[in-house]
């Protein structure tokens, strides 16, 4: 595996280190920290979040966001996976033993 990069989840507050050969929904998941997500291919865009710092790459060749959407820092964490340091500003976040 390579470095990985911390993530904060804001405005929760939750950090966690994301592995870079894996999706941001992965990650966080491993973490304990639930993302919403429904479809995981980048296509239903359930797990819309803002990137308030940092670089994404994504593992398919066009994911569900208009070039206008990525402009103003939105990505798809079910498919994007870090190229740095994140901050996602994602209020739906919750931890996986809470309840929902």
């Amino acid at each position: 595996m390579a470095d990985a990069f911390p993530v904060l989840i804001s405005p929760q507050g939750w950090r966690f280190e994301a592995d870079p050969d894996r999706s941001l929904f992965e990650s966080a998941r491993a973490a304990g920290i639930r993302l919403p997500t429904s479809c995981r291919n980048g296509t239903c865009r359930a797990c819309m979040s803002q990137l308030r710092s940092g670089s994404v790459a994504y593992r398919i060749e066009r994911p569900g966001l208009t070039r206008e959407e990525r402009n103003e820092g939105w990505i798809l964490p079910c498919v994007a996976k870090p190229t740095s340091e994140l901050e996602l500003h994602v209020p739906e976040a919750t931890l996986w033993d809470a309840p929902r």
